[in-house]
């Protein structure tokens, strides 16, 4: 029971951070229906920016958070403005190609600058560095510390969505883009909204996960970031709460998979998972069947 107990522990932390990077990808598909393969890497930006301030400028774990956050987003927008708007009206087939290249100039573009070496962050000192066993289960503050901005950053969200302006610009835009244009609606500035907020949540996942397993490089993305779409789906895309949902289901099962002696299949079950829960619902866990109109 203590291993199980163990395990979960670990998927909730991980699932946290899978969690993260699937809110950007289900807001930006709610919008504007594109599937940012992209967002993978600002999450790896993120990484990195929060190595850069944490080895190089000294800074402590939370202003360094910060920065990563800010740091992506005005990435985020600026990917938006230079890659995507060009083509809003374009075939998504071309969006998707874009987006595609747009991963892969991020991920061979921090090869280019910070070389394909592994880099390691410094080890966390004074709380950070603690750890307590609660009946019989190993917990350091590094998960708590986890699990709180992840509670936290997602209850923001939530209130950004439901209770401002922008929010609700949002989720008109999301329901009927033209609609919402002819309620005077900016449909750019929404857009742009939507991916600085989920590029922000990108870039904390990247600095939790560097702070968590220590070792960041520029490929880090590539797997973690194809997990987190499938969270998104598997929770139902374009549903916020679905992603969260996605998220931690797919943390806790690959732990427990990997838990219990199974680790060099864990990633063929991830996505073994996700080819039965569509089966069964093929809207996702959350998602529900809409009518299409011909």
């Amino acid at each position: 029971m203590d291993v199980f107990l163990q395990q979960l522990i670990n998927g909730l932390s991980l699932g946290s951070i899978y969690a993260l990077v699937a809110l950007g990808y289900t807001m930006v598909y709610g919008i504007i229906k594109l599937i940012n393969f992209a967002h993978c890497d600002l999450y790896m930006v993120g990484a990195y920016i929060g190595y850069l301030c944490m080895t190089h400028a000294g800074l402590g774990f939370f202003p360094s958070l910060l920065l990563s956050m800010a740091g992506c987003m005005l990435l985020g927008v600026l990917i938006e403005k230079i890659a995507y708007k060009p083509l809003r009206n374009a075939p998504r087939i071309s969006l998707l190609i874009t987006a595609i290249g747009m991963s892969l100039l991020l991920e061979y573009g921090m090869m280019f600058f910070f070389s394909p070496n592994v880099r390691t962050y410094p080890p966390m000192t004074g709380l950070m560095a603690r750890s307590f066993t609660v009946g019989g289960v190993l917990l350091s503050m590094q998960q708590v510390v986890i699990w709180l901005i992840t509670l936290a950053l997602m209850l923001l969200l939530q209130y950004l969505v439901h209770r401002t302006r922008a929010g609700r610009a949002m989720r008109a835009v999301s329901l009927d883009k033209d609609a919402a244009r002819l309620m005077g609606i900016d449909i750019d500035a929404t857009i742009s909204y939507t991916f600085a907020i989920g590029s922000a949540l990108a870039g904390a996942a990247g600095m939790l996960v560097g702070v968590y397993y220590n070792t960041i490089n520029p490929l880090m993305g590539v797997l973690p970031g194809l997990k987190a779409f499938v969270a998104a789906v598997v929770g139902g895309i374009g549903i916020i709460p679905g992603a969260m949902a996605g998220g931690y289901l797919i943390g806790i099962v690959e732990v427990l998979v990997s838990g219990y002696g199974f680790s060099m299949y864990r990633d063929a079950i991830v996505f073994a998972l996700l080819i039965l829960i569509l089966i069964v619902r093929p809207a996702g866990l959350l998602g529900k069947h809409e009518g299409e109109k011909v």
